[in-house]
């Protein structure tokens, strides 16, 4: 299985509703002890292991650049690790969820998520695993790419570290237990 986390360079674009994807990956990553090391061939920064003691063997994987061009590292990383598409997970923001919630699915279109649309578009097809934070709508007439790419506010910290560790807990559930396991466990929670 192919754990992707999307997002942007995390020295331009830290700490925004745009990096929660990649976010999610790393802090998977530290959790399971393992280390994200470039990947120069794919396009990004990868790591092999499980995620739990006697867990599926997974790579994780942030592809370096921009989020929307993350297709083309996504579509090498499937093809260099032998993955098929059934078996990638994409870890990503999204704005017609609630603030801070999760949510997993398996397929769907972009839904205006241009990362997605790449990832659709250079990889073949939309029947992969999502594993979706929620961002909620930007506030009145504020721009969308605006409010993706603001850094997220101190006010807002907690709840937005908290979406991730809960994003990283559902990735593990979903690799170790499948989809329907992950739902029934994960959109239980409020």
């Amino acid at each position: 299985m192919l754990v992707v986390g999307l997002g942007n360079p995390a020295d331009e674009d830290g700490s925004t509703r745009h990096n929660l994807g990649a976010d999610a990956v790393r802090l998977l990553a530290d959790d399971a002890g393992l280390r994200l090391t470039r990947a120069g061939k794919v396009g990004g920064h990868a790591a092999d292991g499980r995620l739990s003691p006697g867990g599926p063997p997974v790579t994780l994987f942030v592809p370096g650049g921009y989020m929307n061009t993350s297709g083309g590292p996504v579509q090498r990383a499937l093809r260099f690790y032998r993955v098929p598409l059934e078996q990638l997970v994409v870890v990503h923001d999204d704005l017609d969820l609630p603030p801070w919630t999760v949510r997993l699915k398996r397929g769907g279109g972009p839904g205006g998520h241009n990362g997605l649309r790449d990832v659709i578009a250079r990889c073949g097809g939309r029947d992969f695993l999502r594993v979706r934070i929620g961002i909620g709508r930007p506030p009145g007439r504020q721009d969308p790419a605006r409010f993706v790419l603001a850094r997220i506010s101190a006010a807002s910290r907690d709840d937005a570290d908290a979406a991730v560790r809960w994003a990283a807990e559902a990735v593990t559930d979903l690799v170790s237990g499948g989809l329907e396991f992950a739902q029934n466990t994960h959109h239980a929670r409020t």
